[in-house]
Order: structure tokens, then C-alpha cells, then sequence
């Protein structure tokens, strides 16, 4: 039996459609972690504050420019 699992898992690497889905799982894990980096932050200083705080003040400078409130 295990052996039989052996060759299977060889097999699924020596495929193309093996090493396309390994490079796909990469890129999936990759950008799960950025996601994680930018929304996980608390505090001053996190990614998301600085995002925050910086669309709030392209809104502000939209309205002044604009004479909205």
C-alpha cells in the first residue's frame, strides 16, 4: 500500500499538471501571506493604518480641491 502511494505521488510529480498545481499552491501561499501582512497589523505603524490614513487624505484633498465638505 505504500508503496502503491509512493508511485502515485512520483507520478503526480513527473506530471506536468503535478508541477503546475506545486506552482500554483506557491503563488496561493504567497499571496495568502501578503494579505495577512497588509490586515493583520494592529497599531500605529501597521500597513493598514498607513493605508488608511493615506486614502483618508487623498479623500480630504479630493473634497478641499473640489469645494466639497
Amino acid at each position: 500500500m505504500l508503496t502503491k502511494l509512493y508511485a502515485q505521488a512520483q507520478s503526480f510529480l513527473a506530471s506536468r499538471e503535478g508541477v503546475t498545481a506545486i506552482e500554483y499552491a506557491v503563488i496561493a501561499a504567497a499571496i495568502a501571506g501578503v494579505v495577512f501582512a497588509v490586515f493583520s497589523g494592529t497599531g500605529d505603524g501597521s500597513l493598514q493604518d498607513t493605508l488608511e490614513t493615506a486614502l483618508e487624505n487623498v479623500g480630504t484633498a479630493v473634497n478641499t480641491a473640489t469645494g466639497g465638505e
